[in-house]
């Protein structure tokens, strides 16, 4: 038997939750690409959220398609990426596994009250703190059907991609 090809990963959570440090290293670690989608965002979600006004799902939409997008172009390229992408509810994750459907997630989840601690000491080009409610209201955990990991981000990244990583090449092994 030979194992199956190495699945796109979704590293997602809300904002603060430590997505792009994660997902970069990740990606490092298994030699892949790594796109972090806020930097796919269309002008207008930009200035929509800078002025600490949630997205709606009419301003989603065709930023996730376009995040499907490009993990579907790095898989037919052989190189399936490692994605940090919001992605909060199941329909946006499902309209994104529409692009990928063996999409593997890793869902990065913790005390509001960290997330919030670490906002509130960053600075984001276009996500203030304002916008945190509204991410932990949109928020909804992976459904059992969903292939991937919930890693508490109480751990310091090192540990939880090493945690990501075994559960993606557990789940790649397992596909043979």
């Amino acid at each position: 038997m030979t194992a199956t090809a190495p699945r796109p990963v979704l590293v997602i959570g809300v904002s603060g939750s430590g997505k792009s440090t994660v997902g970069a290293l990740l990606a490092e670690r298994l030699n892949r690409p790594f796109v972090d989608s806020d930097s796919l965002h269309p002008p207008a979600n930009i200035e929509k959220m800078a002025t600490g006004q949630p997205l709606t799902d009419e301003d989603r939409l065709p930023w996730l398609r376009i995040v499907g997008e490009r993990i579907a172009k790095g898989v037919d390229a052989g190189e399936p990426p490692v994605v940090a992408c919001s992605a909060l509810r199941r329909d946006y994750r499902d309209l994104v596994r529409g692009y990928a459907p063996n999409l593997f997630l890793v869902h990065l989840a913790g005390d509001r009250s960290l997330v919030a601690e670490r906002v509130a000491a960053r600075h984001h080009e276009y996500m203030p703190p304002s916008l945190l409610d509204s991410q932990y209201a949109a928020l909804e955990p992976l459904g059992a059907d969903e292939s991937g990991v919930v890693l508490d981000i109480a751990a310091p990244p090192a540990e939880l991609v090493d945690r990501a990583a075994g559960s993606i090449t557990a789940e790649e092994g397992g596909r043979r």
